[in-house]
């Protein structure tokens, strides 16, 4: 039968190396740039504000998914240690 181990404090550190690096990223966002009123400065503006919108909620949905890994990798330690100690 295949063998699959879990590294639970591995795990627990690289959850925690890819927290600190969202909670490290900071994004200026559009409205620091200058008043120009040219057409093409208009829409590149616009277009920055989405890619900051899209960047935020991608940083937001990678923490969501970090707290849920964390927590199944607790979960499944547990289960571990519930078979072994039978």
């Amino acid at each position: 039968m295949t063998q699959i181990k879990l590294n639970h404090a591995e795990m627990m550190k690289q959850l925690d190396e890819i927290k600190r690096a969202l909670d490290a990223l900071v994004l200026d966002g559009p409205e620091d740039a200058g008043q120009n009123k040219l057409d093409f400065t208009e829409k590149w503006q616009e277009r920055e504000e989405m890619i900051h919108q899209f960047i935020s909620q991608y940083v937001t949905i990678v923490q969501k998914n970090v707290e849920d890994t964390r927590a199944n990798v607790d979960s499944l330690k547990e289960q571990d240690e519930a078979i072994v100690h039978r």
